[in-house]
């Protein structure tokens, strides 16, 4: 007993990609650029949308609650990652793995409604756009984006304090480059079907739900989208759903494949690198996704840069 409490009380060891020395030079290089991106990218969105009255609507409103998401998401992984990739050192204390495990999971929930709920933002703006302003009304925006974070917070202390008080006797190497349940889970010395069977149900009710009302808003969206005579107005409908159905399936297929059977469906290294995509890769894109096909956000930025230049 004393030997097991002995052990426990030592950091734990992020194995990451130690068995691939020459891959983590090359994942230092773009981690690091990929994180700069997400900082530049989320961060002038954010800007733009709160600076540019013109974008004062519901669907940048949930795109600057997306920014931040991101923002903190990455914050809470990638500067552990790349401390752990540049040299030997692969440690984590426990209280920075409980943190790390609680903050990324609580953000990682949040981002699951929040994106469920711009679907529905989609589907009110094109199915019922004489209704759109006082259906979206910026205290039921304010609500519904409540709703999102509360929910995220509400899963990670669930999720993240039965994980944690899981008996470790002694195990420290995580096979993985962060604290997530599923790596968690598997340090466990005791049966752990019943937290799989936890974690499953969790995944049922803050993934695959998600995107299944995700499909209904989408298919509903089809359904209009196909009665629109203005070919304008059908290509601008696409493309702010188009952007955003492009966000969903980069965040919710790599997740979605983690968090349905963490211990069975995929292999260490498969795991690690569609982790390594929707924790890092998938944050450095959304803002590219949804400024390359925005004119609204593109002209606010000439505008911002023009104001910052005249000053």
């Amino acid at each position: 007993m004393e030997q097991n409490n002995e052990t426990s009380g030592g950091d734990f060891i992020l194995l990451g990609f130690s068995d691939q020395p020459q891959l983590e030079v090359l994942l230092f290089v773009v981690v690091l650029i990929s994180y700069l991106l997400t900082l530049l990218g989320n961060t002038a969105i954010i800007l733009v949308s709160c600076l540019d009255c013109r974008l004062h609507t519901p669907m940048y409103f949930f795109f600057t609650n997306l920014s931040s998401l991101d923002l903190c998401f990455t914050t809470s992984i990638v500067p552990q990652l790349l401390w752990n990739l540049k040299g030997p050192a692969k440690t984590i204390t426990p209280v920075g793995c409980a943190i790390q495990l609680y903050v990324s999971l609580s953000l990682g929930s949040t981002e699951c409604v929040l994106l469920t709920i711009m679907a529905f933002d989609r589907y009110v703006a094109v199915c019922r756009p004489l209704n759109y302003t006082s259906i979206m009304h910026p205290s039921f925006c304010k609500a519904l984006a409540g709703v999102a974070w509360l929910s995220g917070v509400g899963n990670t202390l669930i999720q993240g304090t039965i994980t944690l008080r899981l008996p470790r006797c002694g195990h420290r190497h995580l096979h993985h480059f962060l604290c997530e349940v599923p790596a968690m889970v598997k340090l466990a010395c005791v049966d752990t079907q019943a937290n799989e069977a936890q974690l499953f149900v969790a995944t049922l009710v803050l993934l695959l739900l998600p995107v299944a009302l995700i499909l209904v808003s989408y298919g509903s969206i089809v359904q209009a989208v196909m009665k629109i005579k203005s070919v304008q107005a059908w290509r601008k409908a696409l493309g702010t759903c188009g952007s955003h159905l492009l966000v969903v399936f980069l965040f919710f297929g790599p997740s979605s494949a983690i968090y349905i059977q963490p211990k069975r469906s995929y292999g260490q290294s498969q795991g690690k690198f569609l982790t390594l995509f929707y924790t890092v890769v998938t944050p450095t894109l959304n803002p590219l996704i949804y400024t390359l096909r925005n004119k609204d956000v593109k002209g606010a930025l000439r505008r911002l840069l023009r104001r910052g230049q005249s000053s």
